[in-house]
């Protein structure tokens, strides 16, 4: 038996209020992943197969049964560390009197032996610094497929180091991508890195729930979306296997089709046009989209996404850009707070504030796809509206609720603060003005001379029309 599941065993098998038989709180696999004795460990589940359980169980028995160690758990955000993780550590804390003392702000749990639990979100690349420099014991990221590429510099330039002090050990858990690319994915297909694989089919806790087996529930979806067990979303969602799935994603950005390195130049001025999207506990999102006369594209000129970013502070970077760009408008989520911040922009500049079109978010969502799709959008395959592209996904639970209705829905699992700015921004754009100009062959050219034939043939037909009419109307009125 591992030291891990001999801790788990010791702790909820007779320490608490009432006896555990761990077996029918681990089921065998989650087990195997807590056993596991590798430095790094990698998790693919499908939705609701039992990762929160189980994660919370050895990060709690970990605390638990080593004196003065750190255990981290790390996701998307702390509203998310609160609705996945957080519920499950109080329950299994209380019901198995562990003695961990809960601090809801920080959302930390300390032990009497002095050992701590830390949760940390991980939305914005500013956020993973704060973990800098803790030592710790285990560290879970969970949800790994969901976050932004620099989770890759969390591991490497951050936890890494921060592992040795305990000699600690890494867990990655998540779900398949829609893409199978990315971070995770790399991770979970790695050489030297144990892996591990269970779905909701393994967990036996849901059929004890609901009273019904888990197939029998799924056919039932099959039946409600029109697909078979052979579907993307299918096999990614309920068999937890990577499977390209495009339709999933919300947004059709394409590197291979919308990435540009540097802006074309044109002999007209470029015009411009400013999105904001407004946020406190979210960021605070900036887009500059510019098009040119000349071209039919429009292009994500420059981004700024800022969390926790006070007023005075936004201000001066809109003031910046009004100085440099010159925007012929600025659209604006004016909600709340909003519409204060709007007027005062109104007030201290000439350029108009639109407040941003947010009930008809599907309508221009579908407009920017279909510049995406033909290239008339383009946009760093660097920048974070690019980024997010990859990881905002559509909900289908609630699609197939509203099929009826042809309802969608965005996921909650991950929200983008720069792709919603793009979206106020590209609606006021106007580079779909462009008239492709008409060149002219050079006199005395092949293609001049054909020009000119066809002029020829053209006046020919309408002279001929002309008199055809004309003998048309003189009978019409000798019939008269």
């Amino acid at each position: 038996m591992s030291q891990d599941l001999a801790l788990l065993t010791a702790l909820l098998m007779g320490t608490g209020p009432r006896r555990f038989d761990v077996r029918s709180f681990c089921f065998p696999k989650q087990l195997a992943f807590i056993q596991d004795p590798a430095d790094v460990v990698t998790a693919v589940c499908s939705r609701r197969a039992g990762k929160s359980t189980g994660c919370a169980a050895h990060i709690l028995c970990r605390a638990k049964g080593k004196r003065r160690i750190n255990v981290g758990y790390i996701t998307l955000s702390k509203i998310s560390a609160k609705r996945i993780i957080w519920p499950e550590l109080r329950r299994q804390n209380q019901t198995f009197a562990l003695g961990g003392k809960f601090n809801n702000t920080e959302l930390s749990v300390s032990f009497p032996n002095e050992s701590n639990i830390f949760i940390f979100g991980a939305h914005q690349r500013e956020e993973i610094e704060k973990i800098r420099g803790i030592p710790f014991d285990l560290v879970y990221i969970d949800e790994v497929q969901s976050m932004r590429p620099f989770v890759r510099d969390l591991v490497e330039d951050v936890l890494e180091a921060s592992l040795f002090d305990y000699g600690g050990k890494l867990r990655l858990i998540g779900t398949p991508g829609p893409v199978p690319t990315g971070y995770f994915y790399d991770m979970a297909n790695a050489q030297g890195v144990s892996h591990h694989h269970w779905t909701i089919f393994d967990n036996p806790h849901i059929k004890k729930k609901s009273g019904r087996d888990p197939m029998d529930r799924l056919k039932e979806v099959l039946k409600r979306r029109g697909v078979t067990l052979q579907h993307p979303s299918i096999r990614r969602e309920f068999f937890g296997e990577w499977m390209a799935d495009p339709d999933a994603l919300v947004f059709k950005y394409d590197a291979e089709r919308n990435h540009f390195d540097q802006l074309p130049e044109f002999k007209t001025p470029w015009r411009y046009v400013i999105g904001v999207d407004l946020g406190y506990d979210d960021s605070d999102a900036i887009s500059l989209i510019g098009w040119n006369p000349e071209s039919p594209t429009a292009y994500l000129v420059f981004e700024d996404v800022c969390p926790k970013q006070g007023i005075s502070k936004l201000f001066q970077k809109l003031d910046s850009l009004l100085k440099l760009y010159r925007p012929m408008s600025m659209v604006m989520d004016t909600g709340g707070l909003g519409k204060k911040i709007a007027e005062e922009m109104r007030k201290r500049t000439k350029v108009p504030v639109k407040a941003a079109e947010k009930i008809r978010k599907l309508e221009n969502i579908e407009i920017l796809n279909d510049a995406l799709r033909t290239g008339r959008f383009m946009a760093s395959k660097n920048s974070q509206f690019a980024q997010d592209c990859a990881l905002i996904e559509w909900d289908r639970d609630h699609t197939d609720r509203d099929r009826a209705n042809d309802k969608l829905k965005i996921s909650e699992r991950f929200h983008s603060d720069a792709a919603d700015s793009v979206l106020y921004s590209y609606r006021e754009a106007m580079h779909w003005l462009h008239v492709p100009a008409v060149i002219q062959p050079k006199r005395g050219s092949p293609e001049w001379f054909k020009q000119e034939e066809e002029k020829l043939k053209e006046e020919f037909r309408r002279q001929v029309q002309n008199q055809y009419q004309k003998e048309d109307d003189l009978f019409a009125d000798l019939r008269s």
